[in-house]
């Protein structure tokens, strides 16, 4: 290449790198512009050039390094940052033994095996203390004591540095947070004489949404409904690109555990200031809806306004005044607001169910605490009208905001639902042939169709089941530039509006309808698609974090409460099999457990991989998805976030002793005494034990023998 060609290929790709980082509102890495400007191979170094000397061109503060400086709260109020040099970090329970101390792994598909302790470590921990640490050469170094693993409230500690949540911000963005103020009305819509309502469950404590609706009078439109969704004006607090800002993005999103949130903007704010408490001022984003008499959105409007909520309800109390009951807060209002609330909600349902929404029911389960803070009860989370109630009014104004930018071509971060990919369908499609259900050979099926196997299976014993394959058969809803639709809302346009104080994606679609709109300050410029792409990416997977988190923390939960029920009896079903063995889930708290392919009793089982069951060789007996069982608790182990159970009611097989460990049985005593057991049997059961033993004896040459401990495992 010659010197001209180079100098202009360095200067075209300066100028895309200056316009990217102008635009982008939040800091960029330089992985993030590689891969935004397809800078690969050789031109990596060239990139390296160009942004030193962009950095001594006076545009430094728009650059970050890979790693953001993160930090979380701690329960010895310790301050810890991670290290920028990617530093490989653990999770460790410390334990005192018989042959040393150590510390082991905190959760069963944690990888790394543990490493011994030196006694003047071990002497400055107690036994169950949970750290963080990582290792410098062969020496270990604990950067943060969390607690002790007897204390339920270090399990979201414990997911928050494993899955490296970030959990308290930079002194620039507290003070920033704390400056805040309620803005003057101004050129804002006075909606305080409007009776809007907060309705959201006991233990919120921001409250991001307000709800109004009334029936239209307009003669044009008999049986339509007037509605009004208020959103708490996180714009204007956070601006593009400021100390706030930068936090929220590095976030993405809120993050709820059972005992906690870790909120994507400071308290200062997102309870306090973006909180549409009761009977005070709030800055708001309004979308004012008008539906016709069959729920469908006639026409749309959003202004920036300033509200005061006249009640903070829970959806109890409203389901209650729905029902009839009312108490000292909804009798007052139930005429006038809480009644024409039920009337436009029962009109949206018209529009959904005409649309054909997917209809899954995804049970939620609640945690309930004692006074001490320990698990009392896990129970599922009532589903009530009211729920919905919000749910469909909080549709209607996503739908209105995607509407509107559409019409402005104003680029924006859509909510997208892709259809079902064809393998996963005929995935389905296949596993559904067990249950005696049969769906459409069609190349792309509709969410209709899929609620006509949902409705099919109502009645059945494996409904949960098939609700689940039917759910897991779905693309995964992610945010993007590109409007392909929600299919799971068979919603044509649709993005997320509704909680700014949770989601970094609402932010950015306020910031786009005020500056599309012309609302005020607060708004953000067009942004480039790639910029989008970016963010979508982004904040997707941070969302993806998040409820990999709070899955975490939930079956550690499940595990603790569990753990004092060991050896009694639940009622459950097989939600998964595989040639390990099988999967179980209980029905009363939703907690899942495991059942070895080695612990199922009275014959040798085959796995038909295909049906996803297990038949026994001499009995025939058969282990399928789906099947209902009684099984019981082995054990239960919140450290390592496990749960394991036997089958009731059936013989093991001759010969073998169920009190010996598994390591201890024979598979020669378990098999050439029966009758009916091929030679194949036989010799595919020794082959399956002599893969597994392969598999292991290459694992544990794998581990550092300098810091594995004897027994890695609780």
């Amino acid at each position: 290449m010659s010197q001209d060609i180079q100098d202009r290929d360095a200067e075209d790709l300066k100028k895309a790198v200056l316009k990217l980082i102008t635009n982008s509102h939040h800091l960029v890495t330089k992985h993030e512009i590689a891969k935004v400007l397809g800078v690969k191979g050789a031109r990596r170094r060239l990139l390296k050039h160009i942004l030193a000397e962009l950095k001594e061109e006076g545009y430094g503060s728009k650059l970050r390094k890979k790693e953001p400086p993160v930090n979380s709260e701690v329960t010895n109020k310790e301050k810890f940052r991670y290290k920028k040099d990617e530093t490989e970090f653990h999770l460790g329970l410390f334990q005192r033994k018989h042959n040393g101390s150590s510390l082991v792994p905190c959760h069963r598909k944690d990888t790394f095996p543990g490493v011994f302790c030196e006694k003047d470590l071990a002497d400055t921990l107690t036994e169950g203390d949970v750290v963080f640490y990582h290792l410098k050469g062969k020496k270990v170094h604990i950067d943060v004591r969390l607690g002790s693993i007897t204390d339920p409230k270090v399990f979201s500690l414990m997911a928050v540095y494993a899955h490296k949540l970030p959990y308290d911000y930079n002194q620039d963005a507290l003070d920033l947070a704390s400056k805040g103020k309620v803005p003057p009305l101004g050129d804002r819509v006075d909606l305080r004489n409007i009776p809007l309502v907060t309705i959201d469950g006991e233990d919120a404590r921001d409250f991001d949404d307000a709800v109004w609706a009334a029936a239209d009078i307009d003669p044009q439109n008999v049986g339509g409904w007037r509605m009004i969704v208020a959103i708490a004006d996180v714009s204007y607090y956070v601006r593009p690109a400021d100390a706030l800002d930068r936090e929220a993005y590095l976030r993405g999103n809120s993050v709820y555990f059972p005992d906690r949130v870790v909120p994507m903007l400071p308290e200062a704010l997102s309870n306090d200031l973006c909180s549409l408490k009761p009977h005070q001022d709030r800055a708001c984003l309004v979308a004012e809806i008008v539906i016709d008499s069959y729920g469908k959105i006639k026409s749309h409007r959003f202004k920036r306004g300033l509200m005061r909520s006249c009640a903070r309800l829970t959806y109890a109390q409203v389901q209650n005044a729905i029902n009839g009951t009312l108490d000292d807060v909804t009798k007052p209002i139930y005429e006038g607001v809480i009644k024409p609330l039920y009337g436009a909600y029962k009109t949206l349902l018209k529009a959904r169910h005409k649309r054909g929404t997917l209809d899954l029911n995804i049970p939620e389960r609640q945690v309930k605490f004692d006074e001490k803070g320990f698990v009392k009860d896990i129970v599922p989370r009532e589903r009530l009208d009211s729920h919905q109630l919000i749910e469909e009014m909080m549709i209607a104004a996503n739908v209105a905001a995607a509407k509107t930018l559409l019409v402005k071509n104003w680029p924006t971060l859509f909510r997208i639902h892709d259809i079902p990919d064809a393998a996963r369908v005929e995935n389905l499609r296949t596993l559904l042939k067990s249950f005696k259900i049969t769906i459409p050979k069609a190349e792309k099926l509709s969410p209709i169709q899929f609620n006509q196997i949902l409705t099919e299976s109502s009645a059945s014993p494996y409904m949960r089941l098939i609700n689940d394959l039917v759910l897991r058969s779905q693309a995964q809803a992610r945010y993007a530039p590109q409007n392909i639709g929600h299919f799971g809302l068979s919603l044509a346009q649709y993005c997320h509006f509704t909680s700014p104080i949770r989601r970094y994606s609402d932010l950015v679609v306020h910031r786009a309808l005020i500056e599309a709109l012309e609302l005020g300050e607060g708004g953000q410029e067009s942004l480039p698609l790639e910029v989008l792409e970016m963010i979508g990416d982004h904040i997707s997977a941070t969302e993806r974090i998040a409820a990999t988190a709070e899955r975490e923390v939930m079956d550690r939960y499940l595990a603790s409460y569990l753990e004092n029920q060991v050896g009694s009896s639940f009622k459950g079903s097989i939600v998964g099999v595989s040639s390990a063995g099988l999967f179980i889930g209980l029905d009363d708290n939703g907690a899942q457990g495991f059942v070895p392919k080695s612990r199922l009793p009275g014959d040798y089982y085959v796995f038909d991989t295909n049906l996803h069951r297990y038949i026994g060789s001499r009995t025939k007996k058969v282990y399928q998805l789906g099947q209902p069982l009684t099984v019981l608790l082995d054990a239960a182990d919140p450290i390592t976030c496990s749960i394991s159970f036997s089958l009731t009611g059936q013989s093991m097989p001759k010969g073998r002793d169920s009190s010996k460990s598994e390591k201890s049985f024979s598979p020669r005593e378990g098999f050439e005494r029966k009758k009916g057991v091929s030679n194949r049997d036989i010799g595919m059961h020794y082959r399956e034990q002599a893969l597994e033993r392969k598999k292991k004896k290459r694992e544990e040459t794998k581990k550092p023998k300098t810091h594995a401990p004897k027994s890695p495992t609780p």
